[in-house]
Parts: C-alpha cells; structure tokens; sequence
C-alpha cells in the first residue's frame, strides 16, 4: 500500500474548478516536487492532504487510513504529516525551545526533557543551538523557515509538505532553507514540495508533477520534465515562453496592427530593437509569399496563423506559421519567377538569422518553424 493514496479528488470555490479528479500515489521516501503557474491548484492540493481546504468529493489515504472518511479521526491521521507554510507560524511568545517541544508534549505526552534534548539535536543539525532561547522576532526569516521545519520534524511525521516555503524570504535567505530541504533528503523522510526554484525541483526530487488544467498534467523524472517535457503547457512552462500570435483571414489583413504587436512584445520582454524589426520584416514578407503561394488570386478563404515565442530560460525567440491552401515552401518554391529577387527579402534575411528552419506539409496544411 502506499503511503499516500489520492482517489479522483475534486475540490472547487464556487464556480472555479481547481482540482479535477486528481489521482497520485506517493510511495514511501518518495520525494515528489510539485511545480506549475499560479493559481493551478498546487497549494489547494497540499492543504486538501491534510483537510485544510475540504474536497468535494474524493478519497485521500494516509499511510492506509482515510482522512477523507466521514468518522475518520482527522487530528489523529493529521499527526502523520507535517506541513510547513509560506509563513513561519511560530508562536510569537514563546522561544524556539518552547516552539519545538509544545506539540510533543502536549500531544504526544513526551517528557518536557526528552523532548528539550530532541530538540536541541535538531537545532544542533540545522547549526541554530545558540538562538534555543531567543524568541522569533529577533531571528531572521531564514532562521524562523528552519526552525518551523524542525517543529515538524518534532513529530516525527511519516511525510512532510512543504507549501512554497521560501516564497516569503528575501533571495538572500532562500539558500540556506533549501540547503536544510537536501539535508532532509538524507533522513529517508517522505516530502511533497510545492516549489518556483526548478533547479531545486531538479536536484532534490525523484517525481515532478507538472500541475495545470486542474490536476497533474504531465509527471516524469526529474530529466523527463525539465529536459524532455512532452505537453504543450509543460513546455511553455519549462521554458518560461512568452507567446505573440496573429491571424490572418483576408489579403487585406490589418498590416500595421501585427507590425504594432510584433514591436510592443519586443519591447516589453526585452527582445533587442534590431530583432524586432527584422521580425516585423520577416512576418510580413512571409505571409505575403504563403498568400501568393498557397492561394488562387481568386480565392478569398485566407487563413493564417502566426505565432512568436521568446524563451526566457534561454532568450531564443521561435517563429511558427500554419497555412491552410496548396502545398507551398518558401524557402524553395517560387510562385511567379517573373517578380523581382527584393520581393524575398524577408525570406532571405530570416534564412540568414535563423538558427535553423523546418517546413513540411501535413493534412493540408503548410508549417513553418524557424529558431533564431
């Protein structure tokens, strides 16, 4: 049996669908980052583990018992995992020794000194034993992250979740609560981690789910997901792309709107003057030669789609073009030999900037791709 089993888990607000019958199998040790945009339900799954946000229909299993269960005894199962938050949580009137051996104590029933002499051998791990008496507010964010930690690890969970739990400190604080996280890796401890830093997601985890469309939306290994991702979103996400897209319906399409929209997606995601420009170029002799070529002067069912990507992860820019009509390559084909060699200028200079161009013709269809 697995440690964690979650059957066809629904959970909306309203009218918004955040989980679609989501389905995940955790085994034990198993260390699963969770990644994906904002808003795609990662944290509202965290919580739902634990019965913080309430599903609506659905079953989760922890270590074989149903939190999910109309008589299940929820605190009890709760004990089982230990979530660590955005926010730090601690209890602002107490030091961080009263901090750690509050839940044992009064939960548990551990002894007030086996627990003090726990906790000081966490404190002793994360190298935080001189600030056992200091109280939250005089240590910094990083410091309260690790000892949040440790107050989960007080329990001795079977699994613990992390929820984004470097998304409140400041960048210069974020590496030494992760650096805590890979110490962990040693300890055998099962781990869920919402997490933005993908190459922490990279180094630490067995499984990456990709979460999108409420659910996973795509899972593999750490180099399936981040080196080898199949899904569309998953690409997009991966590689941090930023799309612009036009269509064409008519051979008096509006020009200078599409130049307009090539320029201000430049210019807001940084693409160099000089790139714009032969874009725009580029984009307008290229449709008019798919025009020219996959269409009869006659013929007034024009479509066109085009689409420009900048990847952030890399500062690639990809240019696609779909042309439905006859079977016609550009890079190749002439469709009146008699015009004059300027009328190819754009297709020229995209030949000479591009990294690398691609066509073929599928379902009567025309694509095009070009990598600059």
């Amino acid at each position: 049996m697995s440690l964690i089993e979650v059957k066809n888990l629904h959970k909306s607000f309203g009218n918004l669908q955040v989980l679609k019958n989501l389905n995940l199998n955790v085994e034990n040790g198993e260390r699963i980052a969770i990644i994906g945009g904002s808003g795609c339900g990662k944290s509202v799954f965290l919580r739902s583990l634990e019965l913080l946000e309430t599903p609506d229909s659905g079953q989760i299993f922890i270590d074989g018992d149903e939190i999910t269960a109309k008589n299940a005894n929820i605190n009890l199962i709760r004990r089982k995992m230990g979530m660590v938050y955005q926010k730090f949580n601690l209890f602002s009137h107490m030091n961080v020794l009263d901090n750690l051996c509050l839940a044992p104590i009064k939960l548990n029933g551990v002894p007030k000194s086996e627990a003090q002499s726990k906790a000081m051998e966490w404190l002793a791990k994360v190298g935080l034993t001189s600030k056992a008496h200091s109280m939250p507010a005089n240590l910094s964010g990083g410091q309260q992250q690790r000892i949040a930690i440790c107050r989960c690890l007080m329990m001795n969970p079977k699994v613990l979740l992390f929820d984004e739990p470097t998304s409140a400190l400041d960048p210069t604080m974020v590496g030494e609560v992760l650096a805590m996280i890979r110490m962990l890796t040693k300890e055998d401890i099962t781990m869920l981690i919402v997490t933005h830093e993908m190459n922490f997601a990279r180094d630490v985890a067995d499984r990456v789910l990709f979460f999108a469309d409420g659910g996973i939306y795509e899972e593999g290994t750490p180099k399936e997901i981040f080196d080898e991702p199949k899904r569309e979103k998953t690409i997009a996400f991966i590689r941090k792309l930023k799309f612009f897209s036009y269509a064409i319906n008519s051979r008096h399409f509006d020009l200078l709107a599409m130049q307009g929209g090539i320029r201000m997606f430049s210019q807001k995601y940084g693409l160099p003057s000089s790139l714009a420009y032969r874009l725009q170029l580029c984009c307008e002799e290229l449709i008019y030669e798919m025009i020219g070529g996959c269409y009869d002067k006659n013929d007034r069912n024009i479509d066109i789609s085009l689409e420009i990507s900048y990847s952030e992860s890399d500062s690639s820019t990809n240019l696609k073009m779909i042309s439905t009509g006859k079977n016609f390559n550009p890079f190749e084909d002439s469709h009146d030999s008699d015009e004059s060699e300027d009328i190819h200028l754009g297709i020229s200079i995209l030949q000479k900037i591009a990294k690398d161009i691609k066509y073929n013709y599928t379902d009567n269809k025309n694509y095009i791709e070009a990598i600059l």
